[in-house]
């Protein structure tokens, strides 16, 4: 569900829209509409690109509640009834913006709503081709491993398929070669710039407008503080000296395989290793959470001595970054492969990279 706190930003950020008359293109240094959110990121990069003196605006037409909690802020919500809205806020941003960023495989549309309106008339994405006919530029941001990569594609980076472990395997609606590229086909036709991180340079991936741009998967340091203050019924409960190892699986139950808890974020693993430690007298305790919203996990995250993540997927996600954020160390496989690749375009984000690098089999020997 939508926080209070976070209905009470959106409502003054649409007030203050209709209240501000439209200034010319000529009195911002860029004007660019984040169409669909990517957690927090747009949300913050939006912020940042107002105090640099751009228009810089957030469109939420995600109508899932329980994504919501991913969201610190948006400045626009479509709502869930009435083609017609949907259409004039369309109409409307032609005008008023320059970029159009997206993000999210599958998702380079003003919502669901209104693709499908156009689908019924025009090819899909009719509307999106229509902003490069107008001399719009379109961004977007890759969020994961079926992006644009053929599962048998990823399956191939060793030295175990992660595959293996991912839920969606078997699942095509989700996750297959044929899905994946015609996504990566339609993408790579309508984007001029891709942002991704991890170098996963396989088929739709493998192109030179696919660049690596950590700076957009990006975090408030007021929000993931070091020295940020732990509320009362947030602090845990464990004696002095424990050494606290934290992980952590958002959509836990969606993305794990219930009979053995296998997953890609490495729960399986991690489970048992823990038990082991503390049978070899070691004084430590998994802290593990599942679909905690973000400004509440802070807290956790913010107690914790180690934070853990993948093991065979090659690169981290948004729980080390903001462990990292928050001066934590960090422990995750990152793939040799994919630090070369994102060392040819990034070397000294690379060299100063500070996680810490396990696989399965060296996982135990880095934790003890």
């Amino acid at each position: 569900m939508e926080t209070v706190e976070n209905k009470a930003s959106r409502h003054r950020a649409i007030r203050r829209d209709r209240l501000r008359p439209e200034q010319s293109p000529g009195q911002y240094k860029g004007r660019v509409l984040f169409v669909g959110q990517s957690y927090y990121h747009t949300w913050y990069l939006s912020r940042a690109l107002r105090r640099l003196g751009w228009k810089a605006d957030v469109l939420n037409w995600d109508t899932d509640p329980a994504s919501q909690m991913y969201y610190h802020g948006e400045d626009f919500r479509l709502p869930a009834r009435g083609h017609h809205r949907h259409l004039l806020f369309y109409a409307k941003s032609l005008l008023r913006y320059d970029i159009f960023h997206f993000s999210n495989a599958h998702c380079m549309m003003f919502g669901h709503k209104l693709h499908n309106l156009v689908k019924k008339v025009f090819p899909a994405y009719a509307e999106i081709r229509l902003l490069k006919r107008l001399g719009k530029k379109i961004v977007y941001s890759n969020n994961g491993c079926y992006d644009g990569v053929a599962q048998s594609s990823f399956r191939s980076w060793g030295p175990e398929p992660v595959c293996d472990t991912c839920r969606w395997r078997d699942v095509p609606e989700v996750c297959s070669d044929e899905r994946n590229l015609a996504w990566g086909a339609i993408r790579n036709e309508l984007a001029d710039i891709q942002c991704t991180v991890g170098g996963n340079r396989k088929d739709y991936n493998d192109d030179p407008r696919v660049l690596e741009v950590p700076q957009f998967y990006c975090l408030d340091p007021d929000v993931w503080n070091p020295d940020l203050l732990i509320p009362t019924n947030y602090r845990l409960a464990l004696p002095a000296g424990t050494v606290k190892i934290l992980h952590a699986v958002g959509n836990f139950e969606s993305r794990t395989q219930a009979a053995n808890k296998r997953n890609i974020k490495s729960t399986h693993i991690y489970l048992p290793l823990i038990d082991r430690l503390k049978r070899e007298g070691h004084n430590v305790e998994l802290i593990f959470f599942h679909d905690v919203p973000n400004k509440q996990f802070r807290y956790y995250q913010a107690q914790a001595d180690i934070v853990v993540d993948m093991l065979t997927f090659g690169w981290f996600g948004a729980n080390v970054r903001e462990a990292l954020m928050m001066g934590k160390p960090a422990v995750c496989f990152l793939r040799p492969e994919w630090l070369e690749s994102v060392r040819q375009q990034l070397p000294e984000y690379v060299d100063e990279l500070p996680v810490v690098n396990a696989t399965p089999a060296t996982v135990y020997e880095v934790l003890k």
